[in-house]
């Protein structure tokens, strides 16, 4: 069995095309500093891109600098018993957790991060809900505060309030027109990295046009539009759709609505895997269709919790039997942790182990254009996730480091 076998990132990069006997001695050289720069190692089953190793992973500051083992058959990973390593998970879609609410900025939103840390999430994006514009500016500048303390959080997912009131789903009623000058001023405040708008919008293209020039990420969500309406705005540069089924114009045979252009047309949406908010079925048939359709929790406060009563926005929600509600009984974000929903991808839709890592990492990172992570090879931030082979979480390093909390 051929053995897969990288020396140093930063060999590689010092010697280029040199000699073996030059490259031997800078990888050398460069196992010594990393020695004093503070190495750590992990060894077990690695999800590469290349496929599963047996072998070890070696990270120092914060980045990958050796992998190297023999190839594994993924379908046999679990049978060996052995540590299972994987990339840091990677959710664009967080609303809160620990009985924290991301609305409530500054220390909830440490709160949440570090609970998602614990389950394995080492990039997510603070998702916001639909809002009044003095209620989102606290929650900016309350995350402003602290995201130097939370080093998970990339930025912001904005989920409103740019939608269509008739297809809210659990958002509070606060939903407008868009407004440019409201969104300048949230980004000065912190970066927004992803922008929701439903495509039903009053000049929904220009809008999106004007967006994607400005560099922002657009999905489409929380809309009623038609097939039609859905294409042309994927076609003036949306990237991809919120929550797909939830939420939006479901897909008829004589109407394909927002569903239909997603799975006709879609290289990216976001699916919410907790098998309550979309049937497994939905899901394979979406994931046979979107390339890369990839795992969102949608959490709420009610994740890592026990079951109760919980804050999201404006709502009140009840937590019962793996479930989010209004009152109404409406499903209202998750309860949903990246870990689970990892195990959600092997157990309950029967994925192998590389496909539900490339659908709770790799194609997230894909789709937020961040070609150093979601992925373990060199040179990649050294965020993975070890599992035992119930798929227990057994640690999670970020950056090279054990997370602690």
């Amino acid at each position: 069995m051929e053995t897969l076998k990288v020396t140093s990132y930063a060999a590689n990069k010092a010697v280029g095309s040199a000699a073996s006997s030059a490259v031997s001695s800078a990888t050398s050289s460069a196992a010594n500093a990393a020695a004093s720069a503070g190495q750590f190692k992990t060894t077990g089953l690695i999800a590469t891109p290349q496929g599963f190793v047996h072998g070890q992973i070696t990270a120092v500051n914060g980045l990958i600098i050796a992998l190297e083992g023999e190839p594994v058959a993924s379908q046999s990973v679990r049978d060996l018993n052995l540590p299972i390593i994987v990339p840091g998970f990677i959710d664009c879609h967080v609303h809160g957790a620990g009985g924290a609410d991301m609305m409530d900025g500054g220390d909830a939103c440490l709160t949440i991060a570090n609970k998602h840390a614990q389950h394995g999430t080492t990039t997510l994006l603070a998702t916001t809900l639909t809002a009044p514009p003095e209620s989102l500016l606290h929650a900016f500048k309350g995350l402003r505060e602290v995201l130097a303390q939370a080093p998970t959080v990339l930025g912001v997912h904005l989920e409103g309030p740019f939608i269509n009131p008739k297809k809210l789903g659990a958002q509070p009623a606060f939903a407008r027109a868009f407004d440019m000058q409201e969104l300048r001023e949230l980004n000065k405040i912190v970066p927004i990295k992803l922008i929701t708008l439903a495509p039903d919008l009053t000049d929904a293209p220009s809008i999106v046009r004007a967006l994607c020039e400005l560099g922002y990420l657009v999905q489409l969500g929380h809309g009623d539009a038609s097939y039609e309406q859905s294409v042309q705005l994927l076609e003036a540069g949306a990237k991809g759709f919120t929550h797909l089924y939830n939420a939006m114009s479901p897909l008829h045979h004589r109407a394909p609505g927002m569903v239909g252009a997603a799975l006709a047309h879609a290289q990216y949406a976001e699916v919410i895997p907790d098998l309550i908010h979309v049937h497994p079925g939905a899901i394979r048939a979406a994931m046979r269709a979107i390339e890369c359709l990839y795992c969102v929790t949608d959490a709420t406060s009610a994740s890592a919790m026990p079951d109760g009563q919980y804050q999201l926005g404006t709502h009140r929600v009840e937590k019962c039997l793996g479930a989010v509600r209004l009152s109404d009984g409406t499903l209202a974000g998750s309860c949903l942790t990246m870990d689970q929903a990892f195990r959600n991808c092997v157990d309950g839709l029967q994925l192998d182990l590389l496909q539900a890592s490339l659908r709770t990492s790799t194609y997230a990172a894909q789709f937020l254009g961040l070609a150093d992570r979601g992925r373990l090879a060199l040179g990649a931030k050294a965020d993975w996730v070890v599992f035992n082979r119930d798929l227990n979480i057994q640690q999670v390093i970020q950056a090279g480091s054990p997370w602690t909390n």
